[in-house]
């Protein structure tokens, strides 16, 4: 009961301040009256009892003088509540902590953009493995059965590429999208599986490497050029014309039927894979107000000004070069004269930071290698080899970890300092092997 008075005592603090040029003389009057007696049966170490009266006689006055502060209604108490509450996240986001998705595998294998993960034939996720790996990975499953018993038969244009429409959908059944529908042939039947567009998406999916993958499976061994020469050299193609919409512009295409010599059953799966989200992290946007970016840390940082990009979006990369630095690519076997130390690049296409190894970071040193996933650092544009570059005054240069499939700083220039957003700080979601502070 004094917990509960100490409560009634604060609301009608609250009242009083809110509505103190409202009150009459006589609520104010009313209003101090009930908390002076109520503050006196506390200061007296009233019993539960008369602090319970001296409590529903303040209540009283209250609903008298409380206006729209007391009483008020739940909804009311429950959006007061969320606009707090999305006041002190906004405020967390702006100055302190920031959350943010990989968009695309720049970053891999440190930071993963979007993946795919093909079934094996005959290991069709169930329904409960779907939902799972759906609240843990965030894994969206794509499937297509055929139609029909027969030949599995692959359209694809003139240019080799697969054939595709473009179709309107909805994302999150809310936001408007584009999708793809990919075709396939089944004997006389046609069938197509709808998956995100690529080319409408900064996000990093791709339905090649997923097709690939599955003809290496299923169609003998062979890869899409494969099954492009053997069907042109053996005059095996059937041709038709399809309207086609790309861009909003539905136009006729032609269409090559390629043979797989795959025999598929009506209701087999001609493909099924999932689709994985990009890491969900944190992003630090302290530190940098206090302590400069160092070599080697991963960083976020604003696109608005960076001209060749022509967007603003967030970025992340690793940071390779700080104001002064000279940077360059060398080729394996150009060798690093340090005295005794002297030492050979051991792979080709080496970074070099300021006429040595470039080091600070776990990745520098598996690119260097070639270890495991890392496919080491690619010489081009402005760092292909026998180029360097030399990072100027208030700026940074930005490379990514999977550096032959990132877009950097050796196409897009410098990263002005004043765009800088923050460093990486935890990876939350989704929950695998690299859940936790990030790299």
């Amino acid at each position: 009961m004094r917990q509960a008075a100490a409560n009634w005592l604060e609301l009608a603090e609250r009242v009083f301040h809110y509505r103190r040029d409202q009150l009459t003389d006589t609520q104010t009057q009313q209003l101090q009256g009930a908390v002076g007696e109520l503050k006196q049966r506390l200061r007296d170490k009233a019993d539960a009892s008369k602090l319970k009266l001296g409590a529903e006689a303040l209540e009283h006055v209250l609903r008298d003088v409380g206006g729209r502060i007391y009483p008020t209604s739940s909804w009311v108490e429950n959006v007061e509540f969320l606009l707090v509450a999305a006041i002190v996240i906004l405020g967390i986001r702006a100055y302190f902590v920031q959350p943010f998705k990989i968009p695309t595998n720049s970053m891999w294998p440190t930071y993963y953009g979007k993946t795919t993960e093909l079934d094996r034939p005959g290991e069709q996720p169930s329904l409960a493995a779907k939902i799972w790996r759906l609240a843990t990975l965030g894994a969206t499953h794509y499937s297509l059965t055929a139609p029909e018993d027969g030949e599995l038969l692959l359209p694809v244009f003139s240019d080799g590429q697969p054939a595709f429409t473009q179709k309107n959908g909805r994302s999150l059944l809310l936001f408007p999208t584009i999708n793809r529908e990919y075709f396939f042939g089944v004997g006389d039947s046609e069938t197509g599986i709808t998956l995100p567009d690529s080319g409408a998406s900064t996000e990093d999916f791709r339905y090649e490497p997923v097709l690939s993958e599955m003809l290496s499976q299923q169609a003998n061994g062979s890869t899409l050029g494969d099954l492009v020469r053997k069907n042109y050299r053996d005059m095996a193609l059937k041709h038709t014309t399809k309207n086609i919409l790309i861009q909003g512009r539905t136009l006729p295409k032609d269409v090559f039927w390629l043979h797989t010599g795959r025999m598929v059953k009506k209701g087999e799966p001609i493909m099924s894979f999932d689709i994985l989200t990009g890491d969900l992290l944190f992003v630090d946007r302290i530190t940098y107000n206090f302590l400069p970016p160092k070599v080697g840390e991963g960083f976020v940082f604003h696109t608005r000004a960076i001209p060749k990009i022509g967007s603003d979006q967030y970025y992340v990369k690793r940071l390779v070069g700080t104001p002064g630095d000279t940077l360059e690519v060398r080729r394996s076997g150009e060798l690093l004269s340090d005295g005794p130390k002297a030492k050979s690049a051991e792979t080709a296409g080496q970074l070099f930071r300021n006429g040595r190894p470039i080091d600070g970071a776990a990745a520098f040193e598996k690119n260097a290698r070639k270890d495991g996933l890392y496919p080491g650092y690619t010489a081009s544009w402005d760092l292909a080899f026998g180029k360097t570059v030399t990072v100027p005054p208030n700026s940074f240069y930005a490379m990514g970890d999977n550096s032959p499939n990132s877009s950097d700083s050796r196409v897009w220039g410098y990263v002005p300092e004043k765009d800088v957003v923050g460093r990486p700080l935890f990876i939350y979601y989704p929950l695998t092997k690299r859940w936790g502070p990030a790299r």
